[in-house]
């Protein structure tokens, strides 16, 4: 199986940043993508940012020029750089990993990790 886990949540003040880090575990050959999500209270869960293998990005309307998506030297962990954040981005923020191929595995599956809360005071 494969364990996703987000860290770097947390309180801050509008105009503030935050860091949100994340890593699958497993027996894990390949990701095709990994990604961030987030879900407020009352709303449905909204794509936020993705990135590729290859690094291709892709980001919702709210999060460009703001939010930056990455991967770190480990193919299995994805980082998302929040500034001038506002206090419409609070939400549970969840990491995605797409397209998993296990190495005892042919197909591929997608995995969540259990969230980060993100708070931003006005």
């Amino acid at each position: 199986q494969v364990q996703v886990v987000e860290s770097g949540g947390g309180l801050v003040q509008a105009g503030e940043s935050l860091r949100l880090s994340c890593a699958a575990a497993g027996r894990i050959y390949s990701i095709n993508a990994m990604g961030w999500y987030r879900q407020a209270p009352g709303k449905q869960r909204e794509l936020v940012a993705t990135i590729t293998r290859g690094g291709t990005t892709n980001y919702a309307d709210s999060a460009k020029g703001r939010f930056t998506v990455s991967r770190g030297n480990a193919e299995n962990t994805v980082f998302l750089q929040m500034n001038t954040l506002k206090p419409e981005d609070t939400a549970a923020y969840y990491c995605n990993a797409d397209g998993v191929k296990m190495t005892y595995s042919v197909g591929r599956s997608s995995y969540w990790g259990p969230g980060t809360q993100v708070t931003v005071s006005s």
